[in-house]
Parts: C-alpha cells; structure tokens; sequence
C-alpha cells in the first residue's frame, strides 16, 4: 500500500490503489518534492483478461485527472 502524509495525495493513492488492485497491481509512493510526485506503478496481471489490466498511460492519465481534483498544488507527476 502506497502511504504518504499530504491528505490530498493520500486520497489519490488510495482511490489508484482500488482500480490497479482490482486487477493484481500496485502502487508504490516514492516521493513529493518541489511539486512533483513520483510513483511506481507495479502492472497487475489478469490471464482471463489481460486488457482489463489498467496500462501505464491510463494510470498516469487518471493520476492527472485526479491531481487536479484532489492536489491542484502538485504539479507534475513521475510514473514509473
């Protein structure tokens, strides 16, 4: 579980890890500095079917879309 002390980002943590979870994967919280937040995405795996498992562009796209939403003061995203 991906763990971070800004409630704002907390809550776009917790909401990502319900949608990656639901398939297999994970977040990992790296680090906030200056604006930007770094995660790591851990890709699940679903064999009956492989594209309900959220891709690397959808994950950041929604991390965006909730920044915006829930941490307007975080600036820039690093998904890894």
């Amino acid at each position: 579980m991906a763990v971070n002390a800004d409630p704002g980002v907390q809550a776009i943590l917790d909401n990502m890890q319900v949608i990656v979870g639901s398939e297999g994967g994970s977040l990992e919280y790296i680090d906030m500095k200056g604006g930007m937040l770094t995660v790591k995405y851990h890709k699940g795996v679903n064999e009956e079917c492989p594209e309900c498992v959220p891709d690397h562009a959808l994950v950041e796209t929604m991390f965006r879309t909730s920044m915006a939403t829930f941490a307007p003061y975080v600036r820039d995203l690093q998904l890894l």
